[in-house]
C-alpha cells in the first residue's frame, strides 16, 4: 500500500510540474522590456498593448524604465541577464547610438535582443550592427516616412485652406516647428520633411514656401527643441507661451501654423493657443499637426482643436514584438522570426533582413 501511495504521489508531482511548465509558455521564456522613459505618451500606448500581447502569450515578463539615462539602462540590462532573462526587448535611450547598442549586445551574448522604436544607428550603421550580431533585430518605423507623410498632409491642407490660414493676409504662411529631441533620428527627419514636403506641395500649386516665424534664425536651426529630449507637451507649451509675447495677432505677425514632431508637443501647443482664445469654438483656428495618433490627439482633432496627425501603430508594433518574442523563444533566429511575420502592416527593410518596419498612416479624423 505504501508503495502504491508513493507512486501515486510521484505521479501527482510529475503532472503538477508539467502543468507549471505549460503555464510558462515558450519553454519558460523570461522577457525583460526596457523603456527609455516612462512618461512618453506614445510609448505608454505601446506598453499597454504589449503587456496585453505578452499576457496572452503566457510568458513571464517585466517592464523597466531608464528615466532617459543610457548608463542606467545598460545596468538594468546586465541585472536582467544575471536574473535569468531569456529575451531582451530594448527601447534605446540614446536613439541612433551604435555604441549604446553594441554595449547591450556585448552584455547579452547569445541572448536574443529585439530593439524597437528608437533607431540603433544612422546612415546605414544600424545595418552593420545587425549583420555582426545574429541574435539581434530591430522593429520600428521607416524614420523618414512620418516626416514625408506629415509634410504632404500639411501641404494639401494649406492648398485647400490657404486664405483662412494666412491670418494676417500677407500671402505667406508663418510657421513654428516643435522638435522632440536634438539627436533623435526620427525627430531629425520629421523636422526636415515636415517642412520640405509641405513646400513641394505648395510650390506645385503656385503658392509661396512656408516662412519660419522668426526669420533671424539660421536656416538649419528653424525649430524649437525640447532640451530634455522628452518630446513633451510642457516644453512645447512653454515655447508657444514665449512666442506669443512677440509674435501675436496685435503685432500682425501671428504664427499661422504649428508643426510638431509628436502629438504630445501638439497638445502643448493647442493648450497655449486655447488659453488665448484660439482653436476653440468661435475662435480662429491655427492648424496644428502632430505624429502618433494618440487617443488624446484624436479627441482634439474631433473637437476641431487640432488639424491632423500621422498614425504610428502602437498595436501593430506590440503585435510584431510579441510574435518575434514567441518565435525566438521557440528557437528561431531573429531574421527567421521577422520573415515569418505575415501582416499587411509589416515590411522587411530593403537594407537588412533583420529590420522590420511598421507602417504609418495619415489621420485627420474618423
Amino acid at each position: 500500500m505504501k508503495k502504491i501511495l508513493a507512486l501515486a504521489l510521484a505521479l501527482v508531482m510529475v503532472l503538477s510540474l508539467a502543468a507549471c511548465g505549460g503555464n510558462t509558455s515558450e519553454g519558460g521564456a523570461k522577457v525583460s522590456v526596457f523603456w527609455y522613459d516612462e512618461a512618453d505618451i506614445y510609448l505608454s500606448t505601446v506598453r499597454s498593448a504589449l503587456n496585453e500581447e505578452l499576457d496572452a502569450l503566457g510568458v513571464e515578463y517585466d517592464n523597466q524604465f531608464a528615466a532617459n539615462d543610457q548608463a542606467k539602462q545598460l545596468d538594468q540590462v546586465k541585472t536582467a541577464i544575471a536574473g535569468g532573462s531569456t529575451v531582451l526587448v530594448v527601447n534605446l535611450v540614446t536613439s541612433g547610438s551604435v555604441d549604446a547598442a553594441e554595449e547591450i549586445l556585448a552584455a547579452a551574448g547569445d541572448i536574443p535582443v529585439i530593439f524597437f522604436n528608437r533607431a540603433i544607428g544612422t546612415d546605414g550603421s544600424d545595418v552593420t550592427v545587425l549583420e555582426n550580431h545574429a541574435n539581434a533585430c530591430f522593429i520600428g518605423t521607416d524614420a523618414p516616412e512620418a516626416g514625408h507623410m506629415q509634410g504632404k498632409m500639411i501641404g494639401d491642407y494649406l492648398v485647400a485652406n490657404y486664405d483662412a490660414v494666412d491670418f494676417n493676409g500677407d500671402g505667406v504662411i508663418s510657421y513654428a516647428m516643435m522638435k522632440g529631441d536634438e539627436a533623435n533620428i526620427e525627430a531629425i527627419y520629421r523636422t526636415q520633411y515636415g517642412v520640405e514636403d509641405a513646400n513641394i506641395v505648395l510650390e506645385a500649386a503656385g503658392k509661396p514656401a512656408l516662412q519660419y516665424f522668426d526669420v533671424s534664425v539660421a536656416e538649419d536651426a528653424r525649430y524649437q527643441v525640447d532640451l530634455g529630449g522628452a518630446w513633451s507637451a510642457a516644453a512645447a507649451k512653454d515655447y508657444m507661451d514665449t512666442n506669443f509675447v512677440t509674435y501675436n495677432e496685435g503685432a500682425g505677425n501671428m504664427i499661422e501654423l504649428v508643426i510638431c514632431n509628436n502629438d504630445g508637443m501638439a497638445e502643448g501647443v493647442v493648450a497655449s493657443l486655447q488659453e488665448r482664445g484660439y482653436n476653440v469654438e468661435g475662435g480662429h483656428l491655427v492648424p496644428v499637426f502632430g505624429v502618433d495618433a494618440t487617443d488624446s490627439a484624436k479627441a482634439l482633432i474631433a473637437d476641431g482643436a487640432m488639424t491632423g496627425t500621422v498614425k504610428q501603430d502602437n498595436v501593430g508594433m506590440a503585435v510584431a514584438i510579441r510574435q518575434t518574442v514567441e518565435a525566438v523563444s521557440a528557437g528561431k533566429t531573429p531574421v527567421d522570426a521577422l520573415a515569418g511575420l505575415n501582416d499587411d502592416r509589416f515590411s522587411i527593410a530593403p537594407d537588412s533582413a533583420a529590420k522590420l518596419f511598421v507602417a504609418y498612416a495619415p489621420y485627420t479624423g474618423e
